[in-house]
């Protein structure tokens, strides 16, 4: 478990340092098709379909790589 956890938080770390010093490479994120997007004049709402469901995919993928 313990080294579970010090490979997220390396990679969260490596995240971090992307998403400051390289902002560009994440952009596409949160824009793509079927992610839901309403603004009016009296406010926002965003839903990340399409978003969660890459995350999640990911997520799935690297989990399974590490428990075997």
């Amino acid at each position: 478990m313990a080294r579970g956890l010090m490979i997220l938080g390396a990679a969260l770390l490596l995240l971090g340092i992307a998403l400051h010093y390289a902002p560009w490479l994440f952009g596409w994120f949160g824009r793509l098709p079927g992610d839901i997007r309403i603004e009016t004049a009296r406010g926002r709402l965003f839903i990340p379909f399409t978003s969660m469901l890459l995350v999640s995919l990911v997520a799935s993928l690297l989990l399974n790589l590490f428990r075997r």
